[in-house]
């Protein structure tokens, strides 16, 4: 049992290990580079001691055998000098070494029976010279086979245990010497060769556990901790590749673009606890896909899908529609029941872009669109779209370089008590007018300037020019001015507002500043604070196109508010819509249970004055009156209401 279990041990230590497929490809890969210049030199070192035995030796030994081998050994260098660069899989690599192994043996077994052969021939000189080949050939094995420790050991053993086993029983005290001292030598060598394979082996794992962890921080680098999907870097990486992918192949590519629709108020209303649920609960539904499809997180509440062979665009837009609806049915989160949407842009390679960043960009501007226009709902990147893009574009440059001093200026239009007939006050209105592009809507270039961050500015130089002329008003006559979400995210921007009205020496108690509902679904608490800071200074609140957003109102009421305005949506051929009727009826009766002023904005005609007169609306705004008026057109329309000064603002 004793000799069994050393034999095991031996047999294994010969053996070409398959137990770390990394370690045996590495060996081979090593080996292979290796084994060329083995042959070379075993070819010459046995044509040189061929040829000092071809005076006395027969032909056969000195020409017919080295011939036979220089044969073999040239299509084995031919072979490993192929393969040398190649990564073989686990079993060609398995099979090549324990190939390796077998003409190992067999070489060394013939060869060391051929040089001995050679002994008897020829004088001292020769016979020394048979020792010496055999020598240094099995010293140079082992240099080659440092890699392939099974071969080396096969080779030593075989060439050595020959060698020692001859030349001590030849009786030549010289060649007994020279048979104990290679042994003692090749005993170095082996020890040698065992410490550099081990450390070869410590290298090769070493790699390997480098390379685990260096592909585990990819994985990770690469993978949304949240929800388990690829992140925006992978989304990237993905999407180039996929290009590639679809530009050799000739097939389309769809990059859809999603944005969650109501999510901001989840996180403000229930925490970011159960905002992180959310997204994980979103992921799972929307992770189901079919085989085409790509599911990524970019970051907050974006998501994005690679599809590859994309459909038609009808058929495209309606399968997209149908992952939008999955996420309807309400969450059932532990900690809330929660409902929301999505909207979605999508843009289609090659049909509208050739890049990467060109088709992100209009997958994303769709996005922007739908969240607009078609809230809830997939969007087409379209020729209309692209049109809007390069207007756009020729938009912001004409903002980058114009001068906006000269070029922008401020209208103001009538807010009127319709019970008293009186003036209450003036919204100012921003208006550009470009030697280019002509008369701008600002409609039109707010967005664009908020997108190039210029609207602080902008902001700012309208401010300083509505509240010069207001500061000429009477005194019961208030101005009204609209703030973007920009201005109002940060510290910084606030103080800013703050030093412009406290420099005008306009009363800011006479100052109504609007903010538009959707502004609280991205920062509510920095709203929040940016506002009441305002109020401190004495500035009214109005709440701009009130019943549009998707604030609570429970949340809306915890605002230093003092007015609404009801938005013009809901107004237009108010006598015409039954349930444009009942909602501005609704609206109407909020602001007063809340003990806010109602603005009704955009009424436009008699009928929609009678109709809103009828449920109760007093403080209105629109063309039924005046449009927007210039300075000089706003002095000729005070004048011309004498009652304005007697006012009061209700």
């Amino acid at each position: 049992m004793t000799i069994k279990k050393y034999w095991d041990k031996a047999t294994r230590f010969i053996a070409v290990r398959s137990d770390n497929p990394e370690l045996l490809q590495a060996q081979y890969q090593s080996f292979a580079r290796q084994m060329p210049m083995m042959y070379l030199i075993l070819i010459a070192n046995t044509w040189a001691l061929a040829i000092t035995h071809m005076a006395e030796a027969p032909i056969w030994l000195t020409m017919l055998i080295p011939t036979a081998f220089t044969v073999t050994a040239g299509t084995r260098i031919v072979f490993w000098w192929n393969v040398r660069n190649t990564c073989p899989s686990l079993e060609a690599a398995q099979a090549a070494l324990k190939q390796t192994n077998r003409i190992a043996a067999i070489l060394a077994i013939t060869f060391s029976a051929w040089a001995l052969s050679l002994f008897p021939y020829g004088d001292p000189y020769a016979q020394s010279h048979v020792a010496f080949y055999m020598a240094i050939t099995v010293i140079s094995c082992i240099f080659c086979l440092t890699h392939l420790r099974s071969a080396a050991l096969l080779v030593t053993g075989i060439v050595n245990g020959t060698f020692v086993a001859f030349f001590s029983s030849v009786g030549q005290p010289a060649f007994i010497a020279i048979s104990i001292n290679v042994a003692l030598v090749c005993v170095v060598m082996l020890v040698i060769l065992m410490t550099n394979y081990r450390n070869f082996e410590k290298m090769i794992i070493g790699q390997q556990q480098t390379e685990a962890l260096s592909n585990e921080n990819l994985r990770l680098a690469n993978l949304d901790s949240l929800t388990n999907l690829p992140n925006r870097r992978a989304f990237f990486a993905h999407l180039l590749a996929s290009i590639e992918a679809a530009k050799e192949n000739g097939t389309r590519l769809a990059l859809g673009v999603m944005d969650l629709d109501g999510f901001k108020p989840v996180n403000d209303i229930y925490g970011h606890s159960v905002g992180d649920n959310l997204l994980i609960e979103v992921g799972a539904r929307l992770s189901t896909l079919p085989p085409n499809y790509r599911l990524y997180r970019l970051g907050g509440d974006e998501f994005a899908i690679i599809v590859m062979e994309a459909a038609e665009d009808d058929l495209l837009v309606v399968n997209s529609n149908k992952l939008l609806e999955r996420l309807l049915v309400p969450f059932n989160l532990p900690e809330a029941t929660v409902q929301i949407s999505a909207s979605m842009g999508i843009a289609v390679y090659p049909d509208i872009a050739s890049t990467t960043e060109q088709l992100f960009d209009r997958a994303d501007y769709a996005l922007y669109h739908a969240k607009r226009n078609r809230r809830g709902a997939a969007v087409l990147f379209s020729a209309e779209h692209e049109s809007r893009i390069n207007d756009d574009s020729r938009i912001e440059q004409a903002l980058k370089l114009a001068n906006l001093e000269d070029e922008l200026s401020v209208v103001f239009q009538p807010i009127i008590n319709i019970r008293t007939q009186r003036v209450l006050g003036f919204e100012a209105l921003a208006r550009w007018k470009n030697p280019i592009l002509g008369q701008t809507s600002p409609a039109l270039f707010f967005p664009i300037a908020e997108r190039a961050g210029l609207s602080g500015f902008l902001t700012k130089h309208l401010l300083r020019h509505a509240l010069v002329v207001a500061k000429n008003w009477h005194n019961d006559i208030r101005l009204s001015f609209n703030l973007s979400v920009h201005d109002l995210n940060s510290h910084d921007g606030v103080l800013a507002l703050m030093g412009i009205i406290e420099g005008s020496g306009f009363d800011a108690r006479r100052l109504d500043l609007e903010i538009t509902e959707t502004a609280f679904m991205h920062d509510f608490e920095q709203m929040k604070q940016s506002i009441e800071t305002l109020n401190l200074l004495g500035c009214g609140i109005s709440l701009d196109d009130f019943g549009t957003g998707y604030s609570s109102l429970s949340r809306l009421h915890s605002l230093p508010l003092t007015k609404i305005k009801i938005d013009r949506s809901f107004v237009t051929d108010l006598h015409k819509k039954p349930a444009s009727y009942k909602i501005v009826k609704s609206l109407l009766a909020l602001g007063h249970d809340m003990e806010l002023d109602c603005i009704i904005e955009g009424v436009e005609t008699k009928e929609e004055l009678a109709a809103l007169e009828k449920l109760g609306g007093t403080i209105i705004q629109g063309y039924v009156f005046s449009p927007p008026m210039s300075e000089q057109d706003l002095e000729g329309f005070l004048s011309s209401n004498p009652t304005v000064f007697n006012g009061s603002y209700l």
